[in-house]
């Protein structure tokens, strides 16, 4: 009997490959089809075609910041529903930023536990 439950697609970008790759690790074993990429060019890359129900991103990466990848993202797929998690200070000021633009995002604050990250994508779902 084929399998006819489609999973939630995660779209994970940090730029830290350890940390990316454990989320989508963790998300994939949760109930969840998550790919992981290392930087928000690969993340605008990639949303077009694996089309992610939700991305999770790092705010602070050296190409393209996590928020405007996020802004990128959304306005190519705008159902997309987009957390974001940072460790850095910078990040506030990046949130202003986009709020001045009429960008409303969720952030989290590193290290996430993955018990939390898992609960808050269930409460987004």
């Amino acid at each position: 009997m084929p399998d006819t439950i489609t999973k939630p697609k995660v779209l994970v970008a940090d730029d830290e490959r350890v940390i990316a790759d454990t989320l989508a690790m963790i998300l994939n074993q949760s109930g969840f089809q998550a790919r992981a990429v290392y930087s928000g060019e690969k993340a605008l890359e990639l949303a077009p075609e694996f089309k992610p129900d939700m991305l999770i991103s790092d705010v602070i990466m050296a190409d393209l910041n996590g928020i405007d990848a996020a802004i990128r993202i959304r306005a190519l797929l705008p159902s997309i529903k987009i957390l974001l998690f940072s460790g850095q200070a910078a990040t506030a000021d990046l949130l202003e930023k986009a709020h001045a633009q009429g960008y409303d995002f969720e952030i989290l604050a590193k290290p996430v536990h993955p018990q939390d990250l898992l609960s808050k994508l269930r409460s987004v779902n």
